[in-house]
């Protein structure tokens, strides 16, 4: 065969394919501009319809690839007819949830047309919805005894039109997400920014509605937030977050690099309001939630999970005593167990997790004007049965604490809780095990807050027990130690600073505090501790100052008079006053001299 002959046939295969190449193109065009109507009117229809007329869609273009099966809605808009969900309300068959969405384009992708014209079947690869604004707007809505048996499925609601719905991956990018609840006295409105939904394996069949391991007939709907920060309202603290994600199969709500940090330091920050207020520093490596009812979360407005595991984590809490109570606030109504009831949602955790985390309360004494603190390093323990559901209570209402830590990084300390979730009057019993301990580490506590230096002492053991509630705690206590020696400190309200008491030390020393216990041919003393709590203490102060008026007592320092704390914050707020009007008239005085 010729050169000749050979370009011929080649030429003659190119053009058969160009040919075949404009009639395919030519007929997805004419296909395309045929279905595109059609494709409009079963889409809105569709939507209308499979809602029981409560949604309808509405977009500016469609434009359709018959040969790539792609498919592409712009300008989106889908909401939900009210005066429909208000009758739908009204016969109890209304859903909890209803949705409003905008969205600039829907790109959905290998869409099998030919399989879903002829037979019935729809097959998607991917659904991308770009940067969509979403509101979630929940309804507290009651249901028909009887209304899951008579609605129709939602397969049956489709099963006419088609044999079943298959889609691999939908994916929502980058969405503005509002959760607006309806139902509380004031209409409480929460916003998400860039928020990643990934949807994977939906199938609607006729066998899919039964599938146990499916969450609304997908195998796994997981989302994450990342790289949130805000600064909160009052413009005390900046918050972030590193990453929030959850998964219906992994059955899991995970949240990572969470940080509360305080924008002024400890005393500037407390001299920014006229009261009392407990500054934090939070910051926690991971907060997860696993084994979590995703099902009764949605529906119910439920949370149901088998355990919450925080921590690592270092959380810090700082109060100065300079400024006065806020009038009328009790300090009581934030028992971990009273504030729980107060948590507008049903809640559940089996067991709550916390592993090593490291706790630190300081405090300014204006008395002192020192700042004192006592650490709790590696916290770790569990919490068992935390719920405020009022069926759960029903069947179980006590929660169970058994923490282990060290106390000022040393002394090993246990401590178990059981907090009353059903009683009134906040009730709870305490009891807890401190093992060798050098006392001297306690003074960056005692010095600052209660004027007292320890210059020898060593704890053999320590334990206690007590029964407490909204107003009091009392108990007993067993210490054996050796070797105690203190100091007596003066106060620094006039601002000369805090001086040994020599005297009055060597009074304490000879006349009053035993140095060891038991005392050479004596038995163990123990001693009754009890402590009532001002409002202004709150349920961990009520904790400690109960154990510490035992400590008190064995000692023998039980006979020296507490000084009331109120009393006390009044004659210190008065020198505050009069020293504020001091500085006032010296800075006046200095601008005069000035000019």
């Amino acid at each position: 065969m010729t050169a000749q002959n050979k370009n011929k046939i080649w030429a003659w295969i190119g053009s058969i394919f160009g040919i075949l190449i404009l009639i395919v193109a030519f007929g997805a065009m004419f296909l395309s501009a045929r279905w595109k109507p059609i494709l409009t009117e079963k889409i809105k229809a569709g939507v209308y319809n499979g809602s029981h007329h409560l949604y309808r869609i509405d977009f500016k273009s469609i434009n359709l690839n018959v040969i790539t099966g792609s498919l592409a809605l712009r300008d989106v808009t889908l909401t939900p007819d009210t005066a429909v969900f208000d009758s739908l309300k009204k016969k109890q068959m209304a859903p909890a949830h209803t949705f409003e969405l905008k969205l600039k384009k829907l790109q959905i992708s290998r869409v099998g047309i030919l399989t879903a014209y002829f037979r019935k079947r729809i097959d998607v690869n991917e659904i991308i919805l770009q940067k969509p604004s979403i509101n979630m707007i929940f309804n507290r809505v009651s249901r028909k005894p009887d209304s899951i048996k008579d609605e129709k499925s939602l397969y049956e609601q489709i099963s006419k039109t088609f044999k079943s719905v298959h889609i691999k991956s939908i994916k929502i990018v980058d969405a503005d997400f509002d959760y607006i609840n309806k139902t509380a006295a004031k209409k409480v409105k929460k916003s998400i920014k860039h928020l990643d939904i990934n949807i994977n394996d939906f199938l609607l069949d006729s066998l899919s509605g039964n599938d146990t391991t499916r969450f609304y007939y997908t195998k796994d709907a997981s989302f994450q937030i990342a790289g949130y920060k805000s600064v909160t309202k009052d413009k005390m603290y900046a918050m972030k977050i590193d990453t929030i994600s959850g998964s219906t199969a992994s059955k899991k709500i995970t949240a990572k690099g969470f940080k509360l940090t305080p924008l002024y330091d400890e005393l500037t920050f407390a001299r920014k309001y006229k009261i009392q207020k407990d500054r934090y520093n939070l910051s926690f490596d991971q907060i997860e939630f696993n084994g979590v009812d995703f099902m009764g979360l949605n529906t119910d407005q439920k949370l149901h999970a088998k355990s919450l595991r925080i921590g690592p984590a270092n959380v810090e809490v700082f109060m100065s005593r300079e400024s006065p109570p806020p009038p009328g606030f009790d300090k009581g109504q934030n028992y971990p167990h009273i504030a729980l009831k107060r948590l507008n949602m049903p809640t559940l955790i089996d067991t709550v997790k916390l592993r090593n985390i490291n706790v630190k309360y300081a405090e300014f004494n204006p008395a002192s004007k020192k700042i004192g603190s006592v650490d709790f390093k590696a916290l770790t323990g569990n919490i068992l049965n935390v719920t405020n559901d009022s069926l759960q209570l029903s069947k179980k209402n006590h929660a169970l604490a058994d923490l282990n830590t060290l106390l000022m990084g040393t002394g090993k300390l246990n401590v178990k809780i059981d907090f009353n979730l059903t009683d009134n009057n906040g009730a709870f019993t305490y009891s807890g095990n401190l093992g060798k301990f050098d006392l001297k580490n306690l003074n960056p506590l005692s010095k600052a807050l209660g004027l007292i230096e320890i210059e020898s002492g060593e704890v053999q053991h320590i334990d206690f027990s007590a029964n407490g509630n909204l107003r009091s705690a009392s108990g007993k206590l067993n210490m054996l130690y050796t070797s105690l020696k203190i100091k007596l400190l003066t106060d620094n309200i006039d601002g000369e600073g805090t001086k040994k008491k020599g005297f009055l030390s060597f009074l304490a020393n000879t006349i009053l505090v035993k140095d060891e216990n038991p005392q050479k041919g004596e038995a163990p003393r123990t001693a009754s501790m009890t402590n009532t709590r001002i409002n202004s203490a709150s349920f961990f102060n009520l904790m400690w100052k109960t154990v510490f008026m035992g400590i008190k007592d064995i000692v023998g320092l039980g006979v020296v008079p507490e000084k009331n704390p109120v009393k006390q914050q009044k004659v210190i707020a008065k020198k505050i006053r009069e020293q504020k009007r001091a500085d006032r008239k010296a800075a006046r005085k200095a601008r005069r001299e000035k000019n």
